[in-house]
């Protein structure tokens, strides 16, 4: 017999109920796999006072978010402004206000201060009232549309990762904050409060900032960017404005709503388990729009030195082309489409010339430099370096170089490397054409360098301030480590931020003079040659070893340096990511002897060794921008 004739009435009722069992035997009883949950509904709060600095940047973060925008709304207030924060804002949410749930608007144009400030970095009374009264405004606006939840976000700040709104969800907590990562040990969270609301200093504190512990933690403050679960029953008793009729601690918009939180038996939270962001560290009330606006770049490009991966790295045309870089923990911070930029007007800063060392292979450092200088609006000549690891040794001999007899790293005992080399003869490339175009005073910088706060404008100030004292001078060190850390170095009279030089290492950035460049040129250093950073200070007659010196007749350049420095490096030995383009390569004259085998010993290329109170250059005098800059840390 065949197929299932053979089989009783019932066996075959059976088979014929289990084949059909998913989709029922009759229509209706068909059973379909459920759909997922529609993600919960926030609506978000964006209170603006002047910031077109950051707004660029913050609201292409926000269009970033990895979250179902027809689930956020919007609302968003800006008053008391002095810059076009209202009409970016404005013409912002016209792009994309059809993109989310709901928008609530609310722009008022005028007055653009507060009667009682003294300036606009001034938080007054009524200040810190009518920002409360907003947010207050807004979490009614988020009760009454039945949100799921209710996010506060600062204007200047930068939340990186996208996944930031799903984690803080995923902790369930009533309030809870992801940990914003700064230029200095401040962050949007204490760890500790007086009994009077103030911020009190807990070891508890660093190990959580520095993520050397990770997770969430209980807290008594988060501010700047945080999360409330609405559907909480604790949180009906959350409130921004009024303050509680029992307060009695400062009048603070942060300090209000954690006694708020306090009474209402609700702790705070802040989640540390990945990088969600970065934002400025608060400067003072007397600081101007200009400095927050440069204190916001700085941080823009602290986070793209941390953030290398895939870029959008725009030419001064306006143009953006996609860069791969080596990836990282999250993307590069772009600004919103949804906003032009304002053209920048690169210039070199009163030089004759801004020379950028780099090596063409290494396209990731010249993209990323380029970048940060046009941020800063600074033009530079993008010079080729010397590739010390492609040259061979009859190319050596025929530039009629020869090593400094006797000369041998202080760290490994290795003669010069290939990097070295390639290093030296770049820079030696730049005082030449300084000699041969007659360039008064020039800026070299190298590639691998970060940038201090308000750089621009330090060192502009600074060599106003050089050329005002009639100083003469032929190099001025901008970054550099100083080795010399038994006593003071001597500070320049009449001239702010300024010492004369001792025995320092690294080439990182440097200011030249024509004259300066003439001496380094008439020492005839190829004949002689040692790593450049261990040349300049036998020609300013600081180097420790008398026997290299010795080797060098006229030992007469007039060396200084910016303190503190404008300029550190990206990396130091250790850091993740770190690349030596000089210390990892093979010895000169040998391919076959590598130069990258002891990086515990690699100590010209490790941070600054601490220098001690009595070393320190205590007597410079400062500017107020480097007050500011102090501050910060």
């Amino acid at each position: 017999m065949h197929g299932l004739a053979w089989l009783p009435a019932a066996l075959l009722l059976a088979l014929l109920f289990c084949y059909r069992g998913v989709q029922g035997y009759f229509a209706e009883e068909r059973w379909n796999p459920e759909s997922p949950l529609l993600a919960p509904r926030i609506l978000v709060a964006l209170i603006c006072r002047n910031s077109e600095h950051s707004l660029p940047y913050f609201l292409g973060t926000l269009e970033r978010l990895d979250y179902p925008k027809d689930r956020m709304a919007l609302w968003v207030a800006t008053d008391h402004n002095m810059d076009n924060t209202t009409v970016m804002l404005r013409d912002w949410l016209v792009k994309v206000r059809s993109q989310y749930h709901y928008v609530e608007w609310r722009p008022k144009e005028h007055p653009r201060h507060y009667v009682d400030e003294e300036g606009p970095k001034h938080w007054t009374d009524l200040r810190y009232e009518h920002v409360m009264k907003l947010r207050q405004a807004a979490l009614k606006s988020a009760r009454e549309m039945w949100a799921d939840y209710f996010m506060v976000v600062d204007c200047d700040n930068l939340l990186t990762n996208p996944r930031v709104l799903w984690d803080l969800i995923k902790e369930n907590k009533t309030i809870i904050a992801p940990m914003l990562e700064s230029r200095a040990a401040y962050s949007n969270f204490w760890c500790g409060m007086t009994s009077q609301g103030y911020y009190k200093r807990t070891p508890a504190y660093l190990p959580i900032r520095k993520r050397l512990r990770k997770g969430c933690f209980a807290v008594p403050m988060v501010h700047s960017t945080f999360l409330i679960d609405l559907r909480k029953e604790a949180s009906k008793q959350l409130a921004f404005y009024p303050p509680n009729e029992e307060y009695s601690w400062a009048f603070d918009d942060i300090i209000v709503f954690a006694y708020s939180a306090r009474i209402a038996d609700v702790q705070m939270f802040i989640c540390n388990r990945e990088t969600y962001g970065y934002f400025t560290v608060p400067l003072r009330s007397h600081n101007t729009l200009q400095d927050e606006a440069d204190s916001f770049l700085h941080s823009l490009l602290e986070v793209k030195v941390s953030t290398f991966g895939v870029a959008y790295v725009e030419s001064i045309q306006g143009q953006y082309c996609i860069s791969n870089f080596p990836a990282v923990r999250n993307p590069s911070v772009m600004p919103s489409k949804n906003i032009p930029l304002p053209k920048k007007q690169p210039d070199k800063m009163g030089f004759d010339e801004v020379f950028m060392i780099n090596l063409e292979r290494r396209t990731d450092r010249r993209e990323r430099m380029l970048r940060a200088l046009y941020d800063q609006e600074i033009d530079c000549k993008v010079v080729a370096a010397v590739d010390g690891k492609a040259m061979n040794i009859s190319e050596v001999h025929a530039m009629g170089i020869h090593m400094l007899p006797g000369y041998s790293d202080p760290y490994h005992g290795r003669p010069l490397t290939k990097g070295e080399l390639g290093c030296f003869l770049s820079h030696y490339k730049i005082w030449k054409e300084i000699v041969e175009q007659g360039l008064e005073t020039s800026l070299v910088i190298e590639d691998d360098l970060r940038f201090e706060i308000f750089f621009k404008r330090r060192l502009m100030n600074l060599m106003t301030e050089v050329e005002d004292e009639r100083l003469d001078w032929d190099l001025i060190y901008i970054g550099r480590k100083r080795m010399q850390v038994d006593h003071p170095e001597k500070a320049v009279p009449n001239i702010h931020n300024l010492v004369e030089a001792d025995y320092s290492y690294w080439t990182l950035g440097y200011m030249i003079s024509l004259q300066g460049a003439e001496k380094l040129l008439n020492a005839e250093p190829l004949k002689k040659m040692l790593p450049v950073d261990e040349f300049l200070p036998i020609m300013y007659n600081k180097h420790p070893v008398m026997d290299y010196m010795e080797q060098f007749e006229t030992r007469d350049l007039k060396a200084f340096s910016a303190e503190p420095l404008l300029v550190y490096p990206t990396h130091y030995t250790g850091d993740s990511g770190y690349i030596s383009d000089t210390e990892t390569s093979t010895v000169w004259d040998n391919d076959k002897v590598k130069t990258d085998w002891d990086r515990a010993r690699s100590g010209k290329t490790r941070e600054q060794d601490k220098i001690s109170t009595e070393a320190q250059n205590s007597d410079v005098l400062q500017s107020a921008l480097d007050s500011t800059a102090r501050e910060e840390l």
